[in-house]
């Protein structure tokens, strides 16, 4: 079942420094929102917020939903909400497989084998499975990374920059897999970005640090 994320009236404030004040809105299945605005603007820490670990420096108010469920008192385990970073973070000491194992959790041995070799193949990846990170190229981490995050089927995903390390060649094609992924998956997701260049066509733009909302 596809659900939409919510964000309710969110204030985040450091000390006496406030980043948003009752921000609201929505992101529906297969969208991509945006989120924009200059460093210190609250971006990155709307993503904590949302995925459950923000740090105890902040003070957040607001309301957190997915579908009809609040996610606000859940730990971050049972969310059902995926990150990907602008760093591939993959392990350094775990080959391929087991970088992707890990991410599955407990379970049955044989069916998380199974979800793994499953994904390398639909994503043309199976001959690198025993590589280790260091030997892989940036557009072959940044593609085995987006595998770890959503191998999970989770219900919702958070892009932190996760283009911004890439050049310019790869980095249009890693974000058409990253958008044709989600849209496929129907699930939504929201990006923070400091360019324009990264906003799939048409879509929606959320401006924080004092811009007008679009």
């Amino acid at each position: 079942m596809t659900r939409e994320l919510s964000i309710h009236e969110l204030t985040l404030t450091c000390g006496k420094e406030r980043l948003c004040h009752r921000l609201s809105f929505s992101v529906v299945p297969r969208e991509v929102t945006t989120l924009m605005g200059p460093s210190g603007s609250g971006k990155s820490t709307i993503l904590s917020w949302i995925s459950g670990a923000l740090s105890p420096a902040f003070k957040a108010e607001g309301t957190l939903t997915l579908g009809d469920e609040s996610l606000h008192n859940r730990p971050i385990e049972e969310r059902g909400i995926a990150i990907l970073f602008q760093d591939d973070l993959l392990f350094p000491h775990m080959n391929v497989f087991d970088n992707l194992l890990f991410a599955l959790g407990r379970g049955p041995q044989k069916s998380r084998v199974q979800r793994v070799r499953k994904a390398l193949v639909e994503m043309g990846l199976q001959e690198l499975e025993k590589r280790f990170p260091g030997e892989l190229s940036g557009g072959q981490k940044a593609r085995i990374s987006l595998m770890r995050a959503l191998l999970s089927k989770p219900d919702a995903v958070l892009l932190d920059e996760p283009f911004s390390k890439l050049d310019k060649p790869l980095r249009k094609s890693f974000r058409s897999l990253v958008f044709d992924t989600i849209w496929r998956m129907e699930i939504p997701a929201l990006l923070v970005t400091h360019d324009e260049d990264d906003v799939p066509e048409n879509g929606r733009i959320i401006k924080l640090g004092g811009f007008a909302k679009k």
